[in-house]
C-alpha cells in the first residue's frame, strides 16, 4: 500500500526486537498534534496533547503496531480505510 501512495519508510522498528517504552511513546506524542486510534474497525481521532501512552496500548499490554506518522498526524493500529485516507491527504491539508 506504501509504493502506491509512494511513500517511503523513514524509520522501521520491530515491535518484538526493540520494545517502544513509555519515553518513546512519550516523545512521538510531543512530536504530533493528533493521533488516530484504530482498533478493529473502531476509528478514534483524539488531540496529542490529551493522549496517553497508555491510549496507544492494546488488550495485551504492549503498544499497538504498526506506528506511522505523517506529518503532525500518528495512527496507531491497522485500519486499511485510515491508512489510506492518511497517505492520500493533501501536503496542504496536513500540519506541518
Amino acid at each position: 500500500m506504501l509504493e502506491a501512495h509512494d511513500a517511503a519508510v523513514v524509520e522501521e522498528r520491530s515491535a518484538r526486537a526493540n520494545p517502544l517504552t513509555d519515553d518513546d511513546a512519550r516523545e512521538l506524542l510531543r512530536g504530533v498534534s493528533r493521533v488516530i486510534l484504530a482498533r478493529g474497525t473502531k476509528v478514534v481521532e483524539l488531540e496529542a496533547a490529551a493522549t496517553k501512552p497508555s491510549d496507544l496500548k492494546g488488550p495485551s499490554g504492549s503498544y499497538r503496531a504498526p506506528m506511522v506518522r505523517r506529518g503532525k498526524t500518528l495512527l496507531v493500529g491497522f485500519n486499511r480505510e485510515a491508512l489510506e485516507r492518511l497517505l492520500t491527504a493533501r501536503a496542504s491539508s496536513r500540519p506541518a
